[in-house]
C-alpha cells in the first residue's frame, strides 16, 4: 500500500467495487461531471464496470482509496494514459460522498505524485477537471500543479457545455512532502 498522511492507495478489492459503483457510478451527475463521458446504467457485477480491474491493462493503474485511521473505503484514484515514451500520465481520482471536505484529496494527488515520479519515473503528471471544481483545483495546485489552459466549452455535462482546467506538473517541479 502506498500511504500518504490520511489515506493509503491499494489494490482494488472485489467488494470495493459495489460500493463505488454505488456512491460514485450510480449517481448520473457525479459520474458525468468526472467520466467526460455520459452515464448509463450498468447492472451490479457486470464486466463492464469501469471500476472492475483489468490487470493486464499496462496504461491504466486504479486504486481503491482507504483511511489509514480505520481502513474505511474513501474512493477511487487513478493514474491513466501512461506514456512511457514521453514519461508522462493523468491522475483521476474520485471520493465517496461521506469523505469529501477532509483535505483527503490534497492527500490523494500527494501519493498519486509520488507514484508517478517515483515509482513509475515519469516526468510529466497531467490533470483536467471542470473549471467549477474548485476543491479539485485547490488539491492539485497545493501539490504544485500549474494551470496551463483553460479548454473553453470541452465538456459535455448534463445537458450543457463546461470549461475545462488544463494542469501540469514536472517531475523537477515537484517538492515531495518528506513526512509522508
Amino acid at each position: 500500500m502506498l500511504k500518504g498522511k490520511k489515506v493509503g492507495l491499494r489494490a482494488r478489492h472485489d467488494d470495493d467495487i459495489p460500493i463505488l459503483q454505488a456512491e460514485l457510478y450510480d449517481d448520473p451527475v457525479t459520474h458525468s461531471r468526472a467520466q467526460g463521458r455520459p452515464w448509463r446504467p450498468i447492472t451490479p457485477g457486470s464486466q463492464e464496470s469501469s471500476l472492475v480491474v483489468d490487470d493486464t491493462e499496462q496504461g491504466h493503474v486504479p486504486f481503491s482509496v482507504v483511511e489509514l485511521d480505520g481502513g474505511a473505503l474513501v474512493g477511487t484514484a487513478t493514474l491513466w494514459g501512461i506514456d512511457n515514451h514521453s514519461r508522462s500520465a493523468h491522475i483521476g481520482l474520485g471520493l465517496r460522498p461521506a469523505f469529501r471536505g477532509r483535505g483527503y484529496s490534497t492527500d490523494v494527488v500527494e501519493v498519486l505524485c509520488r507514484y508517478g515520479f517515483v515509482v513509475r519515473g515519469l516526468h510529466r503528471l497531467q490533470i483536467e477537471t471542470l473549471a467549477d471544481n474548485a476543491a479539485m483545483l485547490s488539491s492539485a495546485e497545493r501539490n504544485g500543479f500549474v494551470r496551463e489552459g483553460l479548454l473553453r466549452s470541452s465538456a459535455w455535462v448534463m445537458g450543457e457545455f463546461l470549461d475545462e482546467v488544463l494542469l501540469g506538473l514536472l517531475a523537477e517541479d515537484w517538492k515531495p512532502d518528506t513526512k509522508a
